[in-house]
């Protein structure tokens, strides 16, 4: 039979699995949430959404990033992109832009299968501390991971508002090889995404993460009413 402190210490720890791991879920629910046609809409159609300067139309922009994100949660390979065409035949994408969708490709799909296991992990956690400390204990632990990924995305939202090139440069730095995922203000993935296009990503990125902790909070302390 397992001891009292035992126990309490795998609650304990299960407690801290849970405080670590949900602002992770919540941010890469916020990243998939991004990765639609919708989101893309809305970017360009955003107030001082600047234009490009090598004549994509808001409807030609649209459709390439539109198949471009498609391409980063489907299975296919980089013929996806690569065998894309404009009117007059010539190549949508360079290989040198090829080779860094490729690569987003692949962080992307490993982060998302993290969310997945993340979310798992939290069903999990969760059940451990309803189980060995009750309901009430379990949606306490919810509502502290709430609180903390809401500080998080302030301090976040913050730092984007202070220093977004510092963010944006050192985010590329961790995920991708050096000197790959620069380009030419020519190259269609400039055109299509450009740095405004990611400081407002970065930001929604931020904001729906603070409102879905907004919401789990609320449902915590709806369902804690209940449990007693």
């Amino acid at each position: 039979m397992e001891s009292p402190s035992a126990s309490s210490s795998w609650i304990s720890l299960a407690r801290s699995g849970l405080l670590a791991l949900l602002p992770v879920v919540l941010v890469l629910i916020s990243v998939r949430l991004l990765l639609t046609e919708i989101f893309v809409r809305l970017e360009y159609n955003l107030p001082g959404f600047p234009a490009d300067r090598y004549g994509f139309t808001k409807a030609d922009r649209i459709y390439h990033a539109t198949i471009a994100l498609e391409y980063l949660i489907n299975r296919a390979g980089i013929e996806f992109l690569g065998n894309q065409r404009f009117a007059d035949g010539s190549p949508v994408y360079n290989e040198r832009e090829l080779q860094h969708m490729q690569d987003v490709k692949q962080v992307t799909q490993s982060a998302l299968r993290v969310g997945w296991v993340g979310f798992g992990l939290l069903l999990g956690l969760g059940l451990v501390i309803w189980r060995g400390a009750g309901g009430g204990s379990a949606l306490g632990a919810l509502q502290a991971g709430s609180r903390l990924t809401a500080l998080l995305m302030v301090v976040l939202g913050a730092a984007l508002l202070i220093g977004f090139a510092v963010i944006f440069v050192g985010f590329h730095e961790v995920f991708f090889q050096p000197d790959t995922w620069t380009f030419r203000f020519e190259d269609t993935l400039i055109r299509l995404f450009p740095e405004r296009f990611w400081q407002v990503a970065f930001g929604a990125v931020a904001l729906a993460t603070l409102i879905q902790a907004g919401v789990v909070w609320l449902i915590a302390k709806s369902l804690i009413k209940r449990v007693g």
